[in-house]
């Protein structure tokens, strides 16, 4: 069973900057792609960014040029640098994981706000 743990969420002012990373436990494959996903309180949860295992990037446009994510080099971490950040950031983000092009799995999350 797979496991994603985020962390690096936490409290931060408008204009600042964080970092998130999400790393990946059991199983002895690599995964085809991992991403970042975010819910608003209200809001249905939306895709941040996400990166291919041949390294494919793709972002939302509200945090293109603004987020970047990334990949460590032991293949079963992400990351997603955060800057100029905004209120409207402010979510729970998710880390996901597809592996054999069929399953997903999820991490429990972490809390982003954006003071304004």
């Amino acid at each position: 069973q797979v496991q994603l743990v985020e962390s690096g969420g936490g409290l931060v002012q408008a204009g600042g900057s964080l970092r998130l990373s999400c790393a990946a436990s059991g199983s002895i494959f690599s995964s085809n792609a991992m991403g970042w996903y975010r819910q608003a309180p209200g809001k249905q949860r939306e895709l941040v960014a996400s990166i291919t295992s041949g390294g494919g990037i793709n972002y939302s446009d509200s945090v293109k040029g603004r987020f970047t994510i990334s990949r460590g080099n032991a293949k079963n971490t992400i990351y997603l640098q955060m800057n100029s950040l905004k209120p409207e950031d402010t979510a729970v983000y998710y880390c996901n994981a597809i592996y054999s092009y069929v399953t997903t799995y999820w991490g429990k999350g972490t809390l982003v706000t954006v003071s304004s």
